[in-house]
């Protein structure tokens, strides 16, 4: 298997910096507004509860937004990442937002080693990170190295059932795996969904999918117990074009009969 860190760190170091300088991520309003959250962390609010005091990391945080609502909420927060563009990025903005995290430039498998065992109470891992890795079953095991016991793991991600269509058929249709998979999928695409108008020159990119029951499996098989699984409708981007209409939180859902489509799930775990 090609080196899929190498390829893909060279993707997003690329759109980071065009992320950072799009609205997508809305850099503007949290500098200007102190309450401001990110839509993704509004989505999931009322799942949140009460975060205030806990320690918290942001596993694959990108560009920080998350990171900085959750920061927002009372948590005392850290972020992991791979790439440099990406946390210079949200290291201006937790400062424009006037927020102390604690940023860390690694791979997510090397999480433990980086801050130690047993370290967080919450770890949490925002939309469209798990397809980058290749093992559900070790990223659990990292989520349990990291948390301590009774620490809580939080997930909004996309649906499987999202990732197996062909996002450029009229309508979409199956097309890629739904279970993980040995070897990765590779897609060549020089667009980005936070500004469709730019071209990334480090086009091609690795990813996997990992069915829902997999992550569940990986988690009970890493001493968790489940404590919330909600599916959604809906996504924060347009994630099939022509095919979706947006509503006024940002959420994207199918025009026609969305409750056909699971687009999203918000899951939640207790480590023993």
């Amino acid at each position: 298997m090609t080196d899929y860190i190498t390829v893909n760190k060279a993707n997003w170091d690329e759109r980071a910096v065009v992320h950072a300088a799009a609205g997508f991520y809305e850099f503007e309003k949290f500098a200007a507004d102190p309450g401001h959250l990110s839509g993704v962390v509004r989505f999931d609010r009322p799942r949140l509860g009460d975060i205030s005091g806990l320690r918290g990391v942001h596993l694959q945080c990108h560009v920080g937004a998350d990171t900085v609502s959750l920061s927002r909420l009372g948590a005392r927060m850290s972020g992991l990442d791979f790439s440099p563009n990406a946390l210079s990025a949200a290291r201006k903005l937790a400062a424009d937002a006037g927020a102390e995290i604690d940023y860390r430039e690694a791979e997510t498998y090397n999480a433990v080693e980086v801050f130690g065992e047993e370290s967080f109470d919450l770890v949490y891992t925002g939309i469209g990170a798990l397809c980058w890795l290749p093992s559900a079953a070790r990223w659990a095991g990292v989520v349990a190295g990291l948390l301590r016991p009774g620490g809580r793991l939080f997930i909004r991600e996309g649906h499987p059932m999202l990732w197996s269509l062909d996002e450029t058929a009229t309508p979409a249709c199956l097309r890629y795996a739904y279970f993980e998979t040995a070897e990765p999928l590779e897609f060549d695409d020089d667009t980005t969904y936070a500004d469709p108008d730019a071209k990334i020159t480090n086009s091609v990119t690795h990813s996997w999918n990992h069915s829902l029951g997999e992550i569940v499996t990986a988690l009970l098989d890493n001493g968790f117990t489940i404590t919330g699984l909600a599916e959604h409708d809906s996504v924060p981007w347009n994630a099939l074009p022509g095919q979706m209409a947006v509503d006024d939180a940002g959420e994207w859902r199918l025009t026609e009969q969305p409750d056909r489509l699971a687009a999203s799930y918000t899951l939640q775990a207790v480590k023993h």
